[in-house]
């Protein structure tokens, strides 16, 4: 079973790398599969601005993911732009697994993290994070709106950033690949889209007792991103991610739209 915090960085990463580019905010929905089973539901809210931005993630498991171990958390943040810097302002991961509630709040006052709410307390999980090694960072949700303000600009996805959670320190790296055609299929998106490989690497933060080794190899994911229809935004159609736990996980794009309108099936166009 997959809890939902488990869920690569680097899969996270690739379902949000591109948005369109007029200031609105989108809700984008995905299945995500494993060995052709769908093991969690995946919902996206971005709004990214001139000026700042705000994202939501929330995750949940179903299927036999959910029966041998029900998990869910919502991911949110909102930050503003310092130039070409994200500055986030508030980030917040809540949920349960296996029926222990889990909470973190980070805020960056001076432009630099500080851990508001950890449930449960760090110290019973992870090594601690080297307070220099904090500075500079920006939380995963930040990461992805900077890379998407990049896209936005030059129509590439290459871009690196730091990231620290509260819990654990990595490094996400975004590169443009060119473009792909996909075969119509049945209840799938077909056309071209753009290919993006994104990597995401651990540096610090792991687990109390864990292989180090393994835990630094990085985690591989790619996203496919393209118009949905006549007039649509671009987004990710979907997101291939492999992890040192369970494998490859695919993320397929089930519908679109703005939030609380009724949505748009991916295949209807």
């Amino acid at each position: 079973m997959i809890p939902p915090r488990a869920l690569p960085a680097a899969l996270l990463l690739a379902l949000s790398v591109l948005t369109p580019a007029r200031a609105e905010t989108i809700a984008a929905n995905y299945a995500v599969q494993v060995a052709g089973l769908t093991v969690m539901d995946l919902e996206t809210v971005l709004e990214i601005t001139d000026q700042g931005y705000a994202l939501e993630f929330r995750s949940r498991l179903r299927g036999v993911a959910a029966a041998l171990g029900g998990g869910a958390s919502t991911t949110r943040v909102e930050g503003v732009w310092q130039g070409d810097a994200a500055r986030p302002r508030r980030y917040v991961s809540e949920g349960t697994w296996r029926g222990e509630a889990r909470r973190t709040v980070v805020e960056w006052p001076n432009g630099q993290p500080v851990v508001r709410v950890m449930v449960p307390p760090n110290t019973e999980e992870r090594e601690p994070v080297p307070e220099a090694d904090q500075r500079n960072t920006v939380d995963n949700l930040s990461a992805i709106a900077l890379l998407v303000r990049r896209v936005r600009r030059n129509g590439r996805c290459d871009g690196t950033a730091r990231v620290y959670d509260g819990r654990r320190l990595s490094e996400l790296t975004a590169r443009s690949g060119g473009q792909e055609r996909f075969a119509p299929a049945r209840d799938e998106w077909s056309g071209v889209a753009t290919k993006c490989a994104v990597e995401g690497v651990y540096l610090a933060g792991y687990r109390r007792g864990e292989d180090v080794e393994a835990a630094r190899r990085p985690q591989a994911g790619t996203a496919w991103l393209a118009g949905v229809g006549p007039g649509q935004p671009v987004m990710p159609v979907r997101v291939e991610s492999t992890n040192r736990w369970f494998g490859t996980a695919v993320a397929r794009l089930v519908s679109y739209g703005a939030p609380g309108a009724a949505p748009a099936r991916a295949g209807a166009n």
